[in-house]
């Protein structure tokens, strides 16, 4: 699971900014869910190789006990119960504060790692300003300036040097030998819509056997199932609990599990409530999955609870809110009373066939040979992009490279139209399809002609 990282500090010392600057974003609203105040926010982070989740805060006031200042200081606290490790962001300019004080002494009872870092620091590395933030008591402030992006590389060491190290390589391995028998299986949405209904109905199905297993990743907690002989892993996201010999399922919505167990995943089934519709809450959750590349089945629980009219426009709202995953199959059930539960199952595990589909390099040359002959891609100045072959680049989602000539003048719906033609052929359901166009270079480009 990927580690996450809270940052924490007091109004205006650049919290946003570096949470931009991890996450690569212009924006800090990356994952604004919700439910959730504005001053909490989410984003995927990758620096030097590591992947990790990012969370801004607000302006945090341990002691506020009023208004909006308390419900800010109640949303850092969520997000530093969340975290693996907090980054406590100090502005170097400004000096050291009571309010400072009053953090670090919060943080220091936590009993999670914290990494002090000081920011605006340019041009400021050796200067005597650093040294009073020493007073807090949370060891040697790091020097960095988010607005420039100097000192973030060692930021994020010092905050990994303080987390777990992950067996990347065993999980690689075990990946390998087990990626064709069992299946990672996460249940998203938003709260409320059934996810520990239907968690707690597959567990009790006759034809399941379940028993448990530890999470072997911090507070990761997977359930085992086997169903008509294939082999299956739930991702706990709705709070999955063991009581003595009976699993009790507490739906107690958390975006860093939610999101860490859709990266884990294999197939991901995303959880609709069909008496509330389509909120944002769920496009953003479809969008965090399309982003991770993973397969989705799309479940809309409670069907039998609506008419036919609350049918009708649900599916209207589904195609225009959720149009980007028109490739995922839609399944109507009912945790409660057990419907649609069988057809859920093979949607599943046809998805996850699709993501590991493997795809031949004569095959896929074909099509894209007959695409070609049946509609070309539009001419650009004086040139035709041309599509000479194609291979597969990847799986979990499958990847197709098309090599050839201008191909950076192939446009998005030439490209929607080359992927058609190739889930009709593969038939791929439930997974998303990534088509990157590589050109060969022209010796004669930089001549004059």
């Amino acid at each position: 699971m990927k580690p996450v990282i809270a940052l924490v500090g007091r109004p205006n010392v650049g919290k946003s900014t570096l949470f931009n600057r991890l996450t690569k974003s212009r924006d800090a609203i990356v994952a604004d869910f919700a439910g959730l105040t504005r001053d909490r926010h989410y984003g995927d982070g990758r620096l030097g190789g590591r992947d990790f989740i990012v969370i801004d805060t607000g302006g945090f006031e341990p002691d506020a006990d009023s208004g909006i200042v308390r419900e800010m200081a109640k949303q850092t606290r969520q997000a530093v119960a969340e975290a693996d490790a907090i980054v406590f962001v100090v502005d170097v300019r400004s000096g050291l504060s009571a309010q400072d004080h009053d953090i670090a002494r919060y943080l220091r009872t936590t009993g999670k790692p914290v990494v002090l870092a000081a920011n605006k620091a340019e041009g400021m590395r050796e200067g005597p300003q650093l040294a009073e933030f020493y007073e807090l008591g949370l060891g040697e402030p790091l020097p960095v300036s988010a607005a420039h992006g100097q000192g973030v590389r060692g930021l994020v060491d010092a905050v990994f040097e303080h987390l777990p190290p992950l067996p990347e390589d065993d999980e690689a391995e075990e990946d390998a030998q087990t990626q064709g028998h069992i299946i990672r299986l996460a249940v998203a949405g938003r709260p409320n819509v059934g996810k520990s209904t239907l968690i707690n109905t597959w567990l009790g199905e006759e034809r399941l056997v379940a028993f448990d297993l530890p999470g072997t990743t911090r507070d990761a907690i997977r359930v085992p199932l086997e169903r008509d002989g294939q082999r299956f892993e739930i991702i706990d996201t709705a709070g999955l609990r063991r009581k003595g010999r009976v699993f009790e399922a507490i739906e107690k919505f958390s975006v860093v599990k939610t999101l860490q167990a859709i990266s884990e995943a294999h197939v991901v089934v995303l959880l609709l409530d069909a008496t509330q519709g389509v909120s944002d809450q769920d496009a953003h959750i479809a969008g965090y999955i399309l982003d991770s590349g993973r397969a989705v089945v799309i479940a809309i629980n409670k069907w039998d609870a609506v008419d036919d009219y609350q049918r009708q426009m649900l599916e209207r709202s589904i195609e225009q809110r959720l149009a980007f995953l028109r490739f995922a199959p839609r399944l109507h059930i009912s945790a409660l009373r057990r419907q649609g539960l069988g057809p859920l199952w093979k949607a599943i595990a046809q998805a996850h066939a699709s993501a590991f589909k493997k795809m031949s390099t004569p095959v896929l040359t074909r099509l894209v040979h007959e695409a070609v002959q049946h509609q070309a891609p539009k001419r650009s100045g004086m040139f035709r992009p041309k599509l000479r072959y194609a291979h597969q680049g990847g799986m979990n989602p499958p990847m197709v490279v098309v090599h050839g000539n201008s191909l950076e003048h192939v446009t998005d719906a030439y490209k929607r139209y080359l992927e058609g033609r190739i889930r009709d052929h593969f038939k791929l359901v439930g997974t998303p399809l990534r088509i990157e166009m590589r050109s060969s270079r022209n010796p004669f480009s930089d001549k004059d002609s």
